[in-house]
């Protein structure tokens, strides 16, 4: 069954909420909490990833509500609007300042804030990775459907990974993230009402017979052999994707020298990920959606062998390996989440009982998992290369730390991404 664009479309409108909720933060609390709040580092940063550990859990549980909603009352839209609300309207308050004069108080207060965007972001966020499975049963459609949500989400990334920061320093100081946090509320808010109202006309779900309990779901996630891979194979690739991203502000002043280059590795990934978003769909229709996904990571990983000669490589050459990532990138973003939905499909047929809820949960666990470690690791590499931690901006750095840098942008990623590779077997696409 084929939709038309006003669902594609509709459905896409989605990324709004994941792209901005997923970039805003990552980019801009830390630097709130220590430099507008004056909460110390540490603290800060177990600030910043309590919610992300909080997402592991509360994700599946997610996706078994929503499962359950859709078993009662044949839909999942209730959930993503009121999600949607939910995190826009959180959203603004952690940007707030509520200036109780008490440190403490103020970091506790945007802890408070966070986690409950977190989970209010689990409740959007996974019927929103379920409903593919339901939109359509077309296996082509479905990748041409996950290509233009994976294209509005490379737009919502580069207009809040740019348009955020900019308005928060263009403003300055307390005004600046508050006035930053109505405008990214509003877009989160905008794109969950439009998501909705997209969708009100198309199919989303069936009713089937007898949502399981825990241990039924635990067993059939431990019989789900091609799913488990495919989650593994896509978690290990978050890590690496965030172990890269995690390394383009000390790349851009350790190996290119210059800090303002950050904004232009950025946008040089992004936007080749969007301009070839629409070419994948094409090779998954003619050469199959595992063979595109092996094609991408074999991409990203030849492009990340480039970039760890970028200390004597032309910066423009490194920019050429750059874009060729972002490409292998929109690959890795489309094919896997093209074929979750086929997984779905063939055991909810195989089981008779509703599914797509509780495996998106399972996803986004997983996926939040990676991309949650990925600083942690590209750290850890820092500190085995030496690295010089400072509060004045850059100082220089013993040739250890640079190579590190070097190899954590660069080789890692790109090592695990291909680790994937011997986990896309083709029972992946069979179900089995």
């Amino acid at each position: 069954m084929g939709i038309g664009t006003r669902t594609r479309i509709g459905y896409s409108f989605g990324s709004l909420v994941t792209g901005s909720f997923s970039t805003v933060p990552g980019l801009l609390l830390l630097p709130y909490l220590t430099d507008t709040l004056g909460v110390p580092g540490a603290i800060a940063g177990a600030i910043v990833l309590l919610p992300k550990v909080w997402d592991v859990v509360f994700n599946p549980i997610a996706g078994r509500l929503s499962d359950a909603s859709l078993v009662c009352h044949g839909s999942r839209r209730p959930f993503l609007l009121f999600g949607g609300l939910a995190v826009a309207v959180l959203f603004a308050g952690i940007f707030a300042h509520p200036g109780f004069g008490d440190t403490a108080l103020d970091a506790g207060y945007v802890m408070v804030l966070y986690l409950l965007c977190a989970t209010a972001f689990g409740l959007f966020q996974v019927p929103f990775n379920a409903l593919p499975a339901e939109l359509t049963d077309s296996y082509g459609e479905r990748t041409r459907l996950t290509s233009w949500r994976m294209g509005f989400l490379a737009v919502a990334v580069l207009l809040a990974g740019g348009g955020a920061p900019g308005i928060a320093n263009g403003i300055g100081g307390v005004a600046g993230y508050r006035v930053m946090g109505v405008v990214i509320g509003l877009v989160i808010l905008l794109g969950a009402v439009l998501m909705v109202l997209g969708i009100r006309d198309a199919p989303v779900g069936r009713r089937r017979p007898g949502a399981q309990g825990w241990r039924d779901l635990v067993s059939t996630m431990r019989r789900w052999r091609a799913f488990r891979r495919l989650v593994l194979a896509y978690s290990v690739q978050a890590l690496g994707l965030a172990t890269l991203l995690a390394g383009v502000s000390y790349a851009s002043r350790y190996v290119f020298g210059d800090p303002a280059v950050q904004t232009w590795l950025f946008a040089g990934f992004v936007l080749p990920a969007l301009m070839t978003m629409p070419l994948w769909p094409r090779i998954g229709e003619r050469q199959g959606k595992l063979w595109g996904f092996r094609a991408a990571c074999i991409t990203f990983g030849v492009a990340c062998a480039g970039l760890c000669a970028a200390l004597v490589l032309p910066v423009g050459v490194s920019f050429v390996f750059v874009a060729l990532a972002g490409v292998g990138y929109a690959g890795i973003q489309v094919f896997p989440l093209a074929i979750m939905p086929d997984l779905i499909t063939a055991e909810e047929e195989r089981t008779g009982e509703t599914r797509a809820g509780v495996a998106a949960g399972v996803w986004t666990g997983a996926e939040t998992l990676g991309m949650a470690l990925g600083p942690g690791l590209f750290g850890l590499v820092l500190g085995i290369g030496g690295y010089v931690s400072s509060v004045d901006g850059v100082v220089p750095q013993p040739g250890s730390a640079v190579t590190a840098i070097v190899l954590g942008f660069s080789l890692l990623p790109g090592a695990l991404v291909l680790l994937g590779l011997p986990l896309l077997r083709r029972d992946v696409l069979e179900g089995r």
